[in-house]
């Protein structure tokens, strides 16, 4: 079981700044949390011990180095009993070109955003999906993405509530 460590100010601080700048070496990150390189270090440890952090990678320029087509892949089921769902969840999580998956409310159970090589190999993976009656898929669109105006640079952390400011309001309580 992970230890839980509290998210106090330091916490936060070193969270929000680790998720928009994860190559910051942990004297620069120190500075810039107001922490002894000593101390901010160890604070790191234990969020990544406790699970606050999921991984850690590089947002490669794919324009400036590879062909490829990005797509959303929207999935309807037949069937939505929580077995149907839980064999396309493992079948798309066995397929590493499906960036992401999303259950969602509404028309469309599934929506992934994919990044294959393609339109062919797209095209040929939704069929070999589509051709699995134990996925129960229904209905395949794909809308493939023509320009990106804006990309994801990291959770709007500073307008979010923190879990733990719900503890503290009710400990003062």
């Amino acid at each position: 079981m992970k230890k839980k460590v509290k998210i106090d100010s330091y916490n936060k601080k070193i969270l929000a700044t680790l998720h928009l700048e994860g190559d910051l070496t942990n004297i620069e990150l120190a500075d810039k949390v107001s922490l002894s390189p000593s101390a901010c270090f160890q604070r790191v440890k234990a969020l990544k011990e406790a699970g606050y952090f999921r991984t850690f990678h590089a947002d490669v320029n794919l324009e400036q180095i590879c062909e490829h087509v990005l797509a959303y892949v929207e999935f309807t089921l037949r069937d939505n009993s929580a077995p149907s769902s839980r064999r396309f969840v493992s079948a798309i999580q066995d397929i590493p070109e499906f960036m992401d998956c999303m259950q969602l409310s509404g028309d469309v159970d599934y929506m992934s955003l994919s990044c294959f090589p393609n339109i062919k190999k797209l095209n040929e993976i939704c069929t070999e999906l589509s051709d699995r009656p134990e996925l129960s898929i229904k209905n395949i669109k794909t809308r493939i993405v023509l320009e990106r105006s804006k990309w994801f640079l990291g959770y709007p952390l500073g307008s979010l509530k923190w879990l733990d400011d719900n503890a503290q309001e009710s400990e003062s309580a």
